[in-house]
């Protein structure tokens, strides 16, 4: 039976996750989820898909949000604490502009030696406000799009298996960097017929399905990338109509709620045609 594997926030854009076992889904997702974003000296962000080393950084922010943790393998650890007073400054997300508060000298340092190119560390300013789109609207903090992203665990595996028949070793999950993880569902990508579910106190709309890119082609363990899979593989069976090639799918968060390791879908809707193209299991 469908249930919740795994819940993983990304408190830094393009960083590493923090699991949890408890967890309030809030409008914007899980806690702090892509709160911080590292931009470049003109405020445009940085991401794995230029910037792989990224995915070294191990952020964590404490229980009550004032400070923020920044570690990565030989790397001294840096925490700070939460600027959410200074002055907002213009940054940019894909071209689209935004705002975020300037996290200092200190962090900006951390991240430009991680790099090896000048980098600053900004967090959504207290009056964010955000649309997101797709067939749900919502709202998300730096996140690609929705607040929410959700993969099966039968989607990973199915994925698998034509890795294997292809003589490639299987991938982690983490190369996706899902928020949800559910086990036990019936047939891979089942989510993408998802419309509707509620898990534990939250209620979650489908927004759209999630459009892969580079990044996947990051070892988020070692911050390099790591040849031509998954997308290689991903194009031969999962090509959207649109463009593109998907795995997984994004939600919007229509009521928030405590999330647990182990919760059941209380309510599950799901679309009763899954779209035309060459997707397929």
């Amino acid at each position: 039976m469908a249930h919740i594997g795994e819940l993983i926030s990304y408190p830094v854009k393009g960083c590493a996750g923090v699991r949890h076992r408890v967890a309030h889904l809030g409008p914007a997702g899980l806690p702090h989820d892509r709160a911080f974003m590292v931009v470049d000296a003109e405020g445009a962000h940085r991401t794995q898909r230029a910037d792989p080393r990224l995915a070294l950084a191990r952020p964590s922010v404490s229980e009550d949000g004032a400070r923020l943790t920044l570690a990565a393998p030989g790397f001294a650890p840096l925490t700070l604490p939460v600027d959410t007073a200074r002055p907002a400054r213009p940054v940019t997300l894909f071209g689209q502009p935004f705002t975020g508060v300037d996290q200092g000298d200190e962090a900006a340092g951390w991240f430009g030696e991680l790099l090896g190119r000048p980098s600053r560390l900004v967090r959504v300013p207290p009056d964010h406000r955000r649309s997101t789109d797709g067939l749900t609207p919502g709202t998300s903090g730096y996140a690609d799009s929705c607040a929410v992203l959700l993969v099966g665990r039968a989607s990973l595996d199915a994925l698998h298996a034509r890795l294997a028949a292809r003589g490639q070793p299987p991938l982690p999950m983490d190369r996706f960097r899902p928020n949800v993880v559910l086990d036990g569902t019936g047939a891979p990508h089942e989510e993408d017929a998802y419309r509707a579910l509620t898990l534990g106190g939250a209620r979650l709309g489908f927004a759209k399905l999630a459009v892969r890119c580079a990044v996947t082609l990051v070892d988020q363990r070692t911050g390099a990338r790591a040849g031509p899979e998954p997308l290689r593989t991903l194009a031969d069976y999962r090509r959207h109509p649109a463009g593109g090639v998907v795995f997984g799918a994004k939600f919007a968060v229509l009521a928030p709620g405590t999330l647990t390791v182990g919760d059941r879908p209380a309510e599950l809707v799901r679309e009763t045609e899954v779209p035309s193209g060459t997707m397929g299991p």
